[in-house]
């Protein structure tokens, strides 16, 4: 076999070029972080939230990047949205490479106050959400014999943590094994399925954690590296695992963590 490196791949293992992405849940920091990420590196993105409006930015952002962008409403709970998003994305750009999977929601309460229809909500968006998306694309990269799915989970799917997160660390824990359970079904297919796993990082949605004091310190005191990530800390490992250079690499959760599961 031969055992000589094809620079020419190397050159461009990490481009996107003439490749199309969707991202869920595209309106939200890491959902625009992410995106612009995949346009900076060549692709055409798919961008989708609930209302339209609040994906203009994003689409903006693409476009500057002088990729091609795309908004899509979806309700990614819904599975007749979801299938909606998959064909308006192959009518729009006649295929589809890449899917990374932001769209979720935290709800955070005790656990025995926990009000068990936002528990249900938080579980049909980040585990039933993942799964349509990926259920429906995966059907097409079948097809294809190749593709690319980028789940999003949490280091809250690796350790319990005293915030009140019954609901979102189950979801993510169900996220990471929906992960490898699909890579494992789909590998034959040469469809690689992965998932990133940051810590909690600055969002509008965070900044009331992190700007209190007291819980800001109990978060710290689990990141080795002492602070909260930033949306743009993400932005390698989604390039990194939509890209020839993953191509070998399926079912693994990446943590961009600051070395929060490693101590």
């Amino acid at each position: 076999m031969e055992s000589r490196v094809d620079l020419n791949y190397v050159r461009n293992m990490f481009s996107l070029a003439n490749k199309v992405a969707i991202v869920t849940g595209g309106a939200g920091a890491l959902g625009q972080a992410i995106a612009q990420g995949l346009a900076v590196h060549g692709a055409d993105v798919v961008v989708t939230g609930r209302t339209l409006k609040t994906l203009e930015p994003v689409v903006k952002d693409i476009e500057a990047a002088g990729r091609k962008a795309l908004a899509l409403s979806c309700d990614v709970a819904v599975e007749k949205d979801v299938e909606a998003l998959m064909r308006d994305t192959l009518n729009a750009f006649g295929t589809v490479d890449i899917l990374v999977t932001v769209a979720g929601i935290a709800k955070r309460f005790p656990a025995e106050e926990f009000p068990i229809d936002e528990w249900q909500q938080v579980m049909d968006i980040n585990v039933r959400g993942t799964f349509l998306c990926c259920k429906h694309v995966g059907k097409i990269f079948k097809e294809k014999k190749k593709g690319k799915i980028i789940t999003i989970s949490s280091v809250r799917a690796f350790a319990g943590h005293p915030g009140g997160y019954a609901a979102y660390g189950t979801s993510k824990g169900a996220v990471n094994l929906l992960t490898k359970q699909l890579a494992t079904e789909w590998a034959k297919y040469s469809i690689n399925v992965n998932s990133i796993a940051p810590c909690i990082f600055w969002t509008p949605l965070t900044q009331e954690v992190l700007e209190n004091e007291q819980l800001y310190k109990v978060f710290m005191s689990r990141i080795p590296m002492g602070r909260a990530a930033l949306t743009q800390d993400s932005i390698g490992a989604a390039v990194y695992l939509a890209s020839p250079a993953s191509d070998f690499v399926t079912g693994q959760i990446l943590y961009v963590d600051g070395g929060t599961v490693a101590g």
